[in-house]
């Protein structure tokens, strides 16, 4: 079984939300998260991984902008 962790969204309409990611084998999320909105992929937002600033958050997703 696959571990998994919560990184939160920071910035655009998910601000404040957090995902739960599955873990690569080096023990890494995917570096893009597409966050689906009201309207599903054609309102998506794209957040990309970042390091956490926080001791609590070792990384972020990052709001980069619309998908379409």
């Amino acid at each position: 079984m696959a571990s998994t962790v919560q990184i939160p969204l920071v910035g655009g309409a998910a601000d404040g939300d957090s995902v739960t990611v599955e873990l690569d084998s080096n023990g890494r999320p995917p570096l893009t998260h597409h966050h689906l909105g009201p309207g599903g992929l054609a309102e998506a937002e794209i957040y990309e991984l970042e390091s956490g600033d926080r001791p609590d958050h070792e990384w972020v997703y990052t709001w980069r902008g619309p998908a379409v």
